[in-house]
Order: structure tokens, then sequence, then C-alpha cells
């Protein structure tokens, strides 16, 4: 699988094929984490530059690289990890967060989707874009039913993110059979303004990309939010059911990569996600 952007034609998204180039996406979440947004590092992780952890060794990384100037580069990234590599492992990322049990027990074949970062000057349309096609690609080619996963946003102050918490919870709550729920020691209270004193459209625009790109592939939200002090952010889960994506999601996928998403007779695309 490789996909190339066709805005930006040395711009193109893979799953990393070697140990250097894992490496090298784990530099860039370094960047991104670490440098930019402020998370805790240790020893170790300062004296190496990479964000390291042991799920990285049961995941498919997906990379977004940059080629325009002869020599290939990683600019983006995002980590992937199949049922079957969690189960190997022995749990999934997010069961340090949150309750999957709903999940676990759905009988559908799950995708988590973690560490997603792209360098500040690639953070365009076309190759968010391309991020999300990567991910349509591996999981029509995987015959993923839902993708999950813990979604950042960057502050740990609830009050300054009680508008974006109370928005998600009050208008995005994941049906109860599927809704996974924040552990009892970490769980954060979303519900702290009433949905009537919301601005609903105000708080949507205000919300990170890659949430705002969630919500409008369908996604729902877990209940609870749990802080995570180390990367100095507040988290959500996503669920992401992928029989049921937007009608606009389903029509622009077919103009682009002309493939149908399992279970659909119709082909979709994430590609106006964002």
């Amino acid at each position: 699988m490789t996909l190339q952007s066709p805005d930006h034609p040395g711009v193109r998204v893979r799953l990393a094929r070697t140990p250097a180039e894992i490496q090298a996406a784990q530099h860039l979440r370094f960047k991104v984490f670490y440098e930019e947004y402020g998370a805790k590092a240790d020893e170790k992780t300062l004296l190496s530059g990479l964000d390291i952890d042991d799920y990285d060794a049961y995941a498919d990384h997906l990379i977004v690289t940059d080629g325009t100037n002869g020599s290939e580069k990683i600019v983006g990234t995002y980590r992937l990890l199949r049922q079957e590599a969690a189960d190997e492992y022995g749990r999934f990322y997010s069961s340090t967060e949150y309750e999957l049990a709903p999940l676990l027990n759905s009988g559908a074949s799950l995708l988590e989707l973690g560490r997603s970062c792209v360098l500040p000057e690639y953070r365009t349309r076309p190759v968010l874009q391309l991020l999300w096609q990567g991910i349509a690609d591996f999981i029509m080619d995987r015959d993923i039913d839902l993708m999950f996963g813990c979604a950042s946003l960057h502050s740990t102050d609830i009050q300054k993110l009680a508008p974006s918490l109370s928005y998600l919870h009050h208008y995005h709550l994941c049906p109860e059979p599927l809704r996974p729920r924040a552990l009892g020691s970490r769980y954060v209270d979303m519900n702290i303004i009433p949905r009537e004193d919301l601005d609903a459209r105000q708080v949507f625009s205000a919300l990170p990309p890659l949430i705002k790109g969630y919500l409008r592939v369908g996604a729902t939200i877990g209940e609870g939010a749990v802080i995570d002090e180390q990367f100095n952010t507040t988290d959500v889960c996503i669920i992401v059911q992928t029989r049921q994506v937007t009608e606009r999601y389903r029509k622009h996928y077919g103009r682009k990569i002309q493939k149908p998403m399992p279970g659909m007779d119709d082909p979709v695309s994430l590609q106006e996600a964002l």
C-alpha cells in the first residue's frame, strides 16, 4: 500500500517497512509530543530522543513521507494495533485508561488507533486527508469493523476544557452496548456544562482537527475522560463503526480509491473527514 497526494506529488503514505523507519517515526513522535507539546520525559527517553513503548513492537506503523527534495523523510505517523496483535501482547493500550469490555465482547474485528502526529508545517488538509486514506486502505484490506483509541485534548485543565468535554458528552456519547468507560481511578466526568448552555457550533469549531475528523466520519465517544499527566493531555475514547460512516464519506471515497468498506455495497472514504 502506497498512496500519493494529488496536491503534493512528493508526499506519500504507506506502512513502515523497516526497523529504521519505525525508529524515525518514534523520533517524530518525540519531537511532537515532548518538544512541541511538553510531555514529561524520563532520562531514557530524553537520551534516546525517541517515543517508545512496548506496544510498538506489535503494531503496524503508518507513515507519511515527503520525497520532494530527493531524500525521503517521515513527516507524519499513526500507530495501528490490530486485535490479533493486541491479543498477542496481552491488551490494547487504551485498556490502561478505559474499560474496553463492551468492545472486546462485541464480536467485531477491532483496530486501535494511536500515537498520531504530523510535523507542524505538514498539518494541512491534503496531508491529513492522505493520512486518513492510508487508514481507510488498512481497514479495507483487513476487514476491520470497529476502530477506537484515545484522542487527546492538549491540556489537563478540566475547567478550560469543560465546553469541549461537555459537548462530546451531550452530542456524541457512544450507545451503551458499545460504550467504553474511563477506569474508576482515572474517571473524569465530562457532563460539566448543561447541553442548553452550549453553543454547539462554536465548540465544535474549536475542537482539535483530529477529533473533528473522527466526528465527521460518525465517531462516538466513551463515557468519562482521563487525564494523562505524562503527555499533558486529557484523553477521550473515540469509537468509529466502519459501517456507519457519513454519506459524504462514502461518496467521496468512491471517487478517490474505488474500494468498498467491509460490509458496505457503496464505495466510501475518509478523504473528506477533515
